[in-house]
């Protein structure tokens, strides 16, 4: 691309020879990851911890279905924030206002006690991390101009601030949990929250023009209808909640058909629309093999917090020179590899350019390799209480790290150069719509896991995953010829 071209986006300096605003979204992700994964990493432990231990005595498989369910809200409900930053908005608004019910969400879960505290809590940061996180992405994606083949590159330095986040949240709330109890810990999340919010607030107004615009806006007259609608669905869910048909129970199953019906719905909507070229069209129709994909990843990837969290507790020799960590501290091991292998990727992308592999070649082996974590895990089998060793365990989160980088700041690439100028957001609510759809199963599959059944639940896992990822490897040519240019 032209020279011209990049100082348009970068307006004269950069950031690790990105354009300069990346450091701001990037630091602003940092925070609010840091908040979300400091408090998910303590959600399951909270839940099934007995209440003279300061948990409130959930069962492990109710509390796993719940932790499950609430991560695929999280992400199901980025289509609230799409449409609100599309059609009424802009994503910079929806954004700001999206950190501030997240930093509520975590004071309610720091301040009120018992079951109400937790469901209001966590119905604010899921609603709230839910609008930040595909504007987030979106206003990454107005930092460069079509054919920039810096983009990838700039998704994956993104992303690493994700994970500087979600490293330090977890290590910090876990201490605070081991001195103090879980609602310092939860505490702790909100004060993270509210210095992504003050440093935010600070640099907001140097995004880019097209960061602020409206890009299919509703018109005034079909607000009046809108705002009857989203009372009309109030109403119902407070009626299927307080009658009991929508419950503990039944709430991962009730999530993933939600799931399944908002992605028939979105694609069907974006398909339809008068608003779509022909060509757009057909990049849509691209993207459906690899939402597929991401789905299937996002249903293993996501066992962090249920599956490994557990095993982690159980199974794993957590003592550290005398000091037995807390297992929720595992959660960092991730991160820790993003780290380090986030700007090796993306200095590998850069590097080979035009010749780098398309993004369905990067999602298959993306899928191929969580597959071979999974069969990993086999080799512990059989073991007593501590009997892996952590080095096994992180062993195993390495090849969850390699397999995250194939996939995730690819997919947020992938989608903003295959949306179409009309759905640009709502095209990045359906991407997250694939992490929502997974990490829903993901809370189910985790009912299915037990010490008696590890050996059967590892191998189907991690062989489906292997076989999905060498059909989309099969398929890749015809899947990028009809992305119409886009790699």
């Amino acid at each position: 691309m032209s020279t011209s071209q990049r100082t348009a986006r970068t307006g004269g300096s950069t950031f690790l020879g990105h354009p300069r605003m990346l450091a701001n979204l990037f630091s602003v992700e940092l925070w609010e990851r840091f908040s979300f994964y400091g408090m998910q990493a303590l959600l399951l432990y909270y839940m099934t911890y007995t209440l003279a231990e300061g948990g409130l005595g959930f069962d492990e498989v109710t509390a796993a279905g719940l932790v499950g369910a609430y991560g695929g809200g999280v992400y199901l409900s980025t289509i609230l924030g799409a449409w609100l930053a599309d059609r009424v908005f802009g994503s910079e608004r929806v954004l700001f206002v999206s950190a501030i019910i997240i930093m509520g969400g975590h004071i309610a879960l720091a301040l009120l006690p018992g079951v109400v505290g937790l469901a209001v809590g966590l119905v604010l940061v899921g609603v709230g991390s839910g609008g930040l996180k595909a504007n987030a992405s979106s206003l990454v994606g107005t930092l460069y101009a079509p054919g920039d083949d810096r983009r990838d590159a700039g998704f994956s330095i993104f992303y690493m601030g994700i994970n500087i986040g979600a490293l330090v949240g977890p290590l910090l709330t876990n201490l605070a949990w081991d001195a103090y109890g879980f609602h310092v810990g939860f505490g702790l999340a909100a004060v993270g929250m509210a210095a992504g919010l003050v440093q935010y607030a600070f640099a907001r107004k140097n995004l880019p023009a097209t960061a602020h615009e409206v890009e299919n806006a509703l018109p005034r007259a079909e607000y009046r209808r809108w705002i009857i609608i989203a009372a009309a669905v109030l109403v119902l869910l407070g009626v299927v909640v307080t009658t009991g048909l929508l419950n503990a129970e039944n709430l991962a199953d009730v999530m993933a058909f939600a799931a399944i019906i908002a992605t028939v719905a979105y694609f069907a909507v974006i398909l339809l629309s008068r608003k779509v070229t022909a060509v757009e069209r057909r990049r849509v129709y691209s993207f459906m093999p690899l939402f597929i994909a991401s789905a299937a990843f996002w249903s293993l990837f996501q066992q962090q917090f249920t599956v490994v969290a557990l095993y982690s507790e159980s199974r794993l020799d957590r003592d550290l020179f005398g000091w037995e960590m807390p297992p929720g501290m595992v959660q960092s091991i991730n991160p820790i590899f993003i780290i380090v292998f986030a700007g090796v990727f993306a200095a590998l992308w850069t590097r080979l350019g035009s010749r780098q592999p398309s993004s369905p070649v990067k999602f298959s082996f993306g899928l191929m390799v969580m597959g071979l974590a999974f069969l990993a895990f086999i080799l512990f089998a059989g073991g007593g209480p501590n009997s892996t060793p952590l080095l096994g365990l992180a062993a195993i989160l390495l090849l969850f790290t390699w397999a995250e980088l194939f996939i995730s700041p690819i997919g947020l690439s992938v989608t903003t150069k295959l949306a179409p100028e009309a759905f640009r957001t709502q095209m990045l609510a359906l991407f997250f719509l694939s992490i929502s759809l997974g990490t829903t199963v993901s809370g189910i599959l985790a009912g299915f896991y037990s010490e008696e059944t590890e050996v059967p639940y590892f191998a189907f896992s991690g062989i489906t995953a292997i076989v999905l990822g060498g059909a989309l490897l099969a398929g890749a040519p015809a899947i990028r010829k009809a992305m119409s240019g886009v790699r």
